[in-house]
């Protein structure tokens, strides 16, 4: 009885083990199935090649993923053979230069080779709490995160994993080197971008905050590298007074940056205009306190100068003693001799001086000038997209 018994046993596992390797292969495969289409090949040709690498799919399919579509750096093979070898998953991770914390991303993360990733100790404990809910928002999401650990530092990249986590759809990409640049400065303290940042970057900001400040300090860059050190020489207009008003050039960037803070407006932002003589910015002040800001340019087909804007402080409409004044101060002037002719657009160099002064910290700390941050000024540049 005994022997029969014995004899089942063995004829159910013959009968099982291929069923067992059948579903096995099926569960590899639709773990294979879920990477990126244009990557399963290469992947599934590196787990045919031993079990264990097989294995990667499901412990660890951000290594397998590593070691069958490696990035430039990378030479697969002695990660591989960790693998091979059953040596513990962290020395074939540490070989192939892939953060543990990967191991909780699916296959659907990964939509090219894995770039260089933080994985300091605070931010392994940090990034724990921000991982994607959906497989889709994955390959978007860890873009990111290397993007702002480039750009910026680990715990910038936190911060941007745990800001598309809250709300992906708020999260515009286009704008994500300004802020991590912004983020940059603002940790360095003896720079000239960080002197022209007016609210610095904090970890508890929202992203709205963050790209709302980021793009504020964009401006006052723009401002910087329009204008120089220098003032502008033909303000066309001269500094008068007219019914108790006083009008006094803003010719420097001091002097906007100045004005811009104190009537709480976007004077910083008329950089361009300025350089391509479009513009002429004045303040207008009594008893020494300012009252209004004014802006003298030309309108639609008349060449000569007119009263664009003309607003007291946070833009307020100002009053109309206030544009009799000014139509009064402005016609003072022989308008037709005024040089008002407009440079084309893009035209105009930027300041080379201030442009290095500006990026040259940035450039010694991550030891290289990149692409899209290069020492030659650039419009192109400045829009960060």
């Amino acid at each position: 009885m005994a022997r029969d018994f014995e004899a089942i046993v063995m004829t159910s596992n013959l009968l099982l083990a291929p069923c067992q390797v059948a579903g096995r292969s099926d569960l590899l495969e639709r773990r294979l199935r879920r990477y990126q289409s244009r990557f399963q090949g290469a992947v599934r040709a590196l787990a045919m090649r031993h079990p264990r690498v097989a294995d990667l799919a499901a412990s660890f399919p951000a290594l397998l993923f590593a070691l069958a579509v490696p990035h430039a750096r990378l030479d697969p093979d002695r990660a591989l053979a960790c693998v091979i070898d059953g040596r513990p998953l962290a020395k074939a991770a540490a070989a192939a230069g892939v953060p543990l914390w990967l191991r909780k991303l699916p296959p659907e993360a990964f939509a090219r080779p894995i770039p260089r990733l933080p994985d300091g100790e605070l931010f392994r404990r940090q990034i724990a709490n921000h991982f994607p809910r959906s497989p889709k928002l994955a390959p978007t999401w860890l873009q990111l995160v290397a993007d702002a650990a480039e750009v910026a530092h680990e715990p910038m990249a936190a911060w941007i994993a745990r800001e598309f986590v809250r709300e992906p759809q708020r999260v515009k990409t286009a704008r994500l080197r300004l802020i991590c640049l912004w983020a940059w400065f603002s940790a360095e303290p003896a720079t000239l971008g960080h002197d022209l940042i007016r609210k610095p970057w904090t970890p508890d900001m929202r992203f709205d905050a963050a790209r709302s400040a980021a793009e504020d300090w964009g401006t006052v860059v723009a401002l910087h590298v329009n204008l120089g050190h220098l003032p502008i020489a033909d303000m066309w207009l001269r500094p008068g007074r007219v019914a108790g008003y006083e009008f006094v050039p803003l010719d420097s960037i001091a002097a906007i940056t100045e004005e811009a803070k104190a009537m709480r407006n976007c004077l910083s932002s008329y950089g361009g205009e300025l350089a391509h003589n479009r513009s002429r910015l004045w303040s207008i002040r009594r008893d020494g306190e300012r009252v209004a800001t004014l802006r003298i340019a030309r309108r639609y087909r008349d060449p000569l100068p007119n009263i664009v804007e003309l607003e007291e402080p946070g833009n307020v409409k100002a009053s109309q003693e206030l544009w009799w004044a000014a139509r009064q101060w402005l016609h003072k002037h022989d308008l037709s001799q005024i040089d008002m002719a407009q440079r084309d657009w893009g035209t105009m160099p930027l300041d080379r001086g201030s442009w290095v002064s500006l990026w040259r910290p940035f450039w010694l700390a991550k030891r290289r000038i990149p692409d899209w941050l290069p020492m030659v000024p650039s419009r192109k540049t400045l829009d960060m997209r």
